[in-house]
């Protein structure tokens, strides 16, 4: 019987943008920084990753990166208990973002390193 693949998904909402990493294995597939995550619809993240799994036909698997401020929470893509949420196109698993790394920030758009080494170390299941 033959596995389904998956697509796995690395959001870091911040303050200042909201960062995305699509991979297939080791292949990018896609890097985007989009705006804030505050005041942005509630169900737009979930659109978004709804839109993707159709896109690919296939699953995704979504590690989302939280701390104490709440860029996170405002994607809606966890509940008050710190379930990730989980449909037929995505599963969301949390990570909680290391406060000791906050020094290292990205200057621009190609930066990736930590998103995607995230997905390679496999944090999303």
């Amino acid at each position: 019987m033959m596995t389904q693949e998956r697509l796995f998904v690395t959001l870091d909402p911040r303050p200042s943008g909201t960062r995305i990493l699509v991979m297939e294995g080791r292949d990018e597939r896609l890097r985007a920084v989009l705006g804030p995550s505050h005041g942005t619809h509630p169900r737009a993240a979930v659109t978004l990753l709804e839109g993707l799994a159709l896109w690919h036909q296939m699953p995704l698997a979504v590690a989302l990166c939280v701390d104490d401020s709440a860029s996170s929470s405002a994607l809606h893509l966890y509940d008050a208990l710190g379930e990730g949420a989980r449909n037929v196109h995505f599963d969301v698993g949390i990570v909680v973002r290391d406060h000791r790394a906050r020094g290292r920030r990205l200057s621009c758009l190609g930066r990736f390193g930590d998103l995607r080494q995230l997905t390679l170390e496999g944090v999303v299941r």
